[in-house]
């Protein structure tokens, strides 16, 4: 696997070493010491599958506080998406900073997603299929969000957003959550 870190420490894209021959190819996607070797938590505590009939379909930006925050291996297994994460580490130098990845059937890349980040897609094509693997279980009250169109991210999506959940199109805006966010992905609860 090759390991890419962004600009944001501890996020990675992971693209995959073919093996090649007549049959096609065999690669790697996952292998916990890779993952320990680049500092990066191999645990995995649930597996999802994420199924979009329409592009345009924006799904996030979905996090968990402490003390349940996960991270996330994300793959597309049909079709593409853009995948997009927010720093919400409080002492981070790149807190509120965000990149955006392609994801998609033909690419075979994965992004890395770190604990105390907001993670978030839309669909580029019809019919597509994303895979999580998450390193912390769900945990409903441990959940928040960030509104995907709020100015102060400056997210941008390559298309309009034809369909979002009602709980991710009501996530409030960083202005109102903001001292909330830091207080307790900071820690202090």
């Amino acid at each position: 696997m090759i390991f890419t870190e962004t600009k944001l420490k501890g996020a990675f894209t992971i693209d995959i070493e073919r093996r090649e021959d007549s049959r096609g190819f065999f690669a790697r996607a996952f292998c916990q010491r890779e993952f320990e070797n680049h500092g990066l938590k191999p645990v995995i505590a649930q597996a999802n599958i994420a199924f979009n009939k329409k592009k345009g379909t924006l799904r996030g930006m979905h996090f968990q506080y402490p003390p349940a925050p996960e991270t996330k291996l994300v793959r597309c297994t049909r079709g593409a998406i853009l995948d997009i994460i927010v720093d919400l580490r409080p002492e981070s130098a790149t807190y509120l900073g965000h990149v955006a990845v392609e994801l998609s059937a033909d690419n075979y890349r994965s992004l890395y997603v770190p604990e105390r980040f907001a993670h978030g897609y839309q669909v580029l094509e019809d019919r597509t299929e994303t895979s999580y693997q998450v390193g912390e279980f769900y945990t409903p009250s441990a959940e928040g969000g960030l509104l995907y169109s709020d100015p102060r991210l400056g997210l941008v999506w390559p298309l309009p957003v034809d369909e979002i959940s009602p709980k991710d199109a009501e996530w409030q805006p960083l202005g109102k959550i903001e001292p909330d966010l830091k207080r307790k992905m900071s820690g202090r609860g």
